[in-house]
Formats: structure tokens, C-alpha cells, sequence
């Protein structure tokens, strides 16, 4: 049976208790500590722009498998204003703020599987799977 944890996102404070999870998450699913890694940055990527442009949320981790495969999969949510072009988001430099433009796209590239929903009004959500 898979282990879930839901977290609170309101803090800074909660984004060092996400990654600590996740890596966490990451050592119970065997990932090696290359995939360690990337899944605990792109989920400091993602929990960063939750809580800077979303205003707050959470984060689901969940210990996984599939095929004989493990993983480790997180759901992470805001309740903000939402991406208005995810498309737009998704290519590097683009910047809503202050930001290098590489967290969306950055995390995507770190992580085996990503999905991404917004839309205006709605806040996004924001899935990340990396697996053994």
C-alpha cells in the first residue's frame, strides 16, 4: 500500500520540511541519489512558485509503484490566481516575477513525468513522478 503525507505550503519554512520529505520519500522508493536529487529540486522548484505566485497550498507525496517499478510521486497545489498561458509558462526564460524563468520548465526536465493544470482564478496543480 502506498504512503501518503499531505503538507502544508503557507511558509518558507515549509519548503525545507518538503524537500526533507521527499528526500525522505526518495530513500524509502531506492531512488539513487542523482534521482534523489532532482526530485527534491524540482519539488523545491514547484513549492517555491506555489507559495511566491500561488499564495500557499500543499504538497502530497506518495510512495508509489507501477510495473514492479517504484517511485515517488508528488501533487503539489495553490489556490492562486493560475498560469493564463501554460504553454507560455512552460518555455525557459518566461518570468511572471523576479524569477530566472526556469521553474516550471527546469523541474520538468528533472523529473520522469509532469503534468500541469491552471487555469485563471483556479490556482494550479502541479505533478511530478520520478521513478527507480
Amino acid at each position: 500500500m502506498a504512503k501518503k503525507e499531505i503538507l502544508p505550503l503557507k511558509q518558507e519554512t515549509d519548503i525545507v520540511l518538503i524537500r526533507q520529505r521527499v528526500r525522505q520519500s526518495a530513500e524509502v522508493a531506492k531512488l539513487g541519489l542523482v534521482s534523489q536529487t532532482k526530485i527534491v529540486t524540482a519539488a523545491s522548484e514547484i513549492a517555491r512558485n506555489a507559495l511566491i505566485y500561488g499564495g500557499g497550498g500543499e504538497c502530497v507525496i506518495e510512495d508509489t509503484a507501477r510495473n514492479g517499478r517504484s517511485a515517488v510521486h508528488l501533487v503539489i497545489t495553490d489556490q492562486g490566481k493560475g498560469i493564463e498561458d501554460i504553454n507560455k509558462a512552460m518555455v525557459d526564460g518566461y518570468t511572471s516575477g523576479n524569477g530566472l524563468g526556469l521553474g516550471l520548465s527546469g523541474a520538468k526536465r528533472l523529473v520522469d513525468e509532469f503534468a500541469i493544470e491552471s487555469a485563471p482564478g483556479k490556482g494550479t496543480r502541479v505533478e511530478l513522478w520520478k521513478w527507480r
